[in-house]
């Protein structure tokens, strides 16, 4: 047996969840799938696949199995990357994960020149607000924002983001702008509870400080609910320009109190602990830390 063939075909079997969807991947007959598979829990003496109505899924052990295997299949293309050069481009699959809202707007319209670049580079993008499980989840590359929690993955800060206070000309045309903070607490504050508290803390170019205390009757947790809100014309919001980008270009959303600053946002790329961040994760990371920085 092959073992190397072996840990390629487990990968693709776990990836598509079947054996037949594995075979037309790496182009061989079905069967051959599953005797590679049947001899590779043979040599290892545990069982590796459990079928479910959903089809094919790993064991506990396979699961094991599959996070070291496809850790081993990256450090093989590091290995030939840096023995070839550069120079030939990318190849296999990069995993990544980032915030849903951030993807959208900030990641997905730089992947198809990337793909260009790398045509034997293959893709899978992870959309979700919540904070994942990088070994858990085999993820290469996260991308997160604000502050880290205590993390073993290393952290590398790729771009630093303006936050404003946004609202619609429509909601101020009906409820008046603001200009200094004080006045936000006669508004309707939207507020974003995966970063804010209904308390905001300003500065100005003189150094002075001031803390307004906001109130609304909406609360949100993720930024695609902060974004219809402000967008409905519902009230004002503390968002990055980031996640308002093409509102802010076209004028859909404004700025309000541009003489006072909130703290800035971070935008982190983290890679799992214990692993070297491969080649095509750190490219990944050199991609968004060009597009955020020309934006």
């Amino acid at each position: 047996m092959d073992r190397f063939q072996a840990m390629i075909t487990f990968i693709r079997v776990v990836d598509t969840g079947s054996f037949s969807a594995a075979a037309r991947q790496i182009n061989v007959g079905q069967p051959a799938v599953s005797k590679l598979i049947a001899q590779l829990e043979d040599r290892l003496g545990v069982r590796l696949i459990t079928r479910t109505t959903r089809g094919l899924s790993p064991t506990e052990a396979g699961q094991r199995f599959y996070e070291r295997a496809r850790r081993a299949l990256d450090e093989a293309d590091e290995a030939e990357l840096a023995a070839r050069g550069a120079g030939r481009g990318l190849t296999g699959r990069l995993r990544i994960s980032a915030a849903t809202t951030f993807a959208r707007l900030h990641v997905f319209p730089h992947l198809p020149a990337f793909l260009d670049e790398h045509p034997e580079l293959e893709l899978e993008v992870i959309m979700d607000d919540r904070v994942v499980d990088m070994i858990e989840e085999g993820i290469d590359i996260a991308l997160r924002m604000g502050a880290l929690a205590d993390s073993a993955a290393t952290a590398r800060k790729l771009a630093a983001g303006r936050r404003s206070v946004l609202a619609t000309p429509a909601y101020l045309e009906r409820a008046g702008t603001a200009r200094t903070p004080a006045e936000l607490a006669g508004h309707e504050a939207i507020v974003y509870t995966r970063y804010e508290t209904p308390t905001w803390t300003f500065r100005n170019a003189a150094g002075g400080e001031a803390s307004v205390a906001v109130g609304g009757r909406l609360r949100v947790s993720a930024a695609e609910g902060l974004r219809a809100a402000v967008l409905a014309d519902m009230g004002l919001a503390v968002a990055s320009d980031w996640m308002f980008a093409p509102e802010l270009e076209s004028g859909a959303v404004v700025r309000l109190l541009d003489d006072w600053s909130l703290p800035p946002i971070d935008l982190w790329a983290l890679f799992p602990a214990g692993r070297l961040a491969t080649a095509k994760a750190r490219s990944f990371a050199d991609l968004m830390t060009s597009a955020m920085r020309a934006r």
